[in-house]
């Protein structure tokens, strides 16, 4: 008894500044995440700290020493299945959201089950093909539902090119032209722009109506 006593307090003092006119449809939301590497971990958190309901994040990745540079894990998860990791971390941020995760390849025929309870899709793939056939999926199956895609993230500096893009239901941030190649690799500040002008571009679709 005593501990539900605490855990509700904290739970309420956790959503305290939130305007309780959009904190409903915060916690009522469902967003899926395809992909827990540079972009999907650091959307994740956002997420998880503005409070959404449920998040659904799926990747068939383990954590390597070059992902900490920039990936919401750290040294001794080295090795985890990066969706048990994040989860665990996710956690340790807010315990009062749930987190439903996959530890497997995300292809086109297990799209619709894995994230069809999402509201709004965060694609969050570092392949250009695995970007297209996300996108392509998506829009075939849920044509009513966003997704927030990114693209051009590397390197760092030039915050005055990242931008968002809409076409019908797809968004795109990112600068849209730099590509991971030699000599320009992922940093942890321009992902994380990108990252969270996802996450906030979750936010506003949500709360377009209030």
């Amino acid at each position: 008894m005593k501990n539900d006593y605490i855990r509700n307090t904290l739970e309420s003092q956790f959503f305290t500044k939130h305007n309780p006119k959009i904190l409903p449809i915060i916690r009522k939301a469902t967003v899926g995440i395809a992909g827990a590497g540079g972009l999907g971990s650091n959307v994740a958190v956002s997420l998880a700290r503005a409070g959404i309901g449920k998040l659904i994040i799926a990747d068939f990745d383990k954590i390597e020493p070059s992902n900490l540079n920039r990936q919401q894990y750290f040294i001794e998860q080295i090795g985890m299945p990066k969706v048990q990791a994040l989860k665990e971390n996710l956690m340790k941020i807010n315990p009062f959201s749930k987190y439903e995760i996959y530890h497997s390849l995300i292809m086109e025929d297990n799209i619709p089950d894995l994230f069809g309870e999402a509201d709004i899709m965060i694609e969050a793939f570092d392949k250009a093909g695995m970007k297209k056939m996300l996108i392509e999926t998506w829009i075939q199956y849920f044509p009513d539902k966003p997704i927030i895609a990114a693209s051009g993230l590397a390197g760092y500096g030039k915050n005055e090119i990242i931008h968002t893009h809409k076409f019908d239901n797809i968004y795109i941030c990112g600068d849209e032209e730099s590509d991971l190649t030699n000599g320009i690799s992922p940093m942890a500040p321009r992902v994380g722009i990108v990252a969270n002008m996802q996450a906030n571009l979750v936010l506003e679709l949500l709360l377009r109506d209030v």
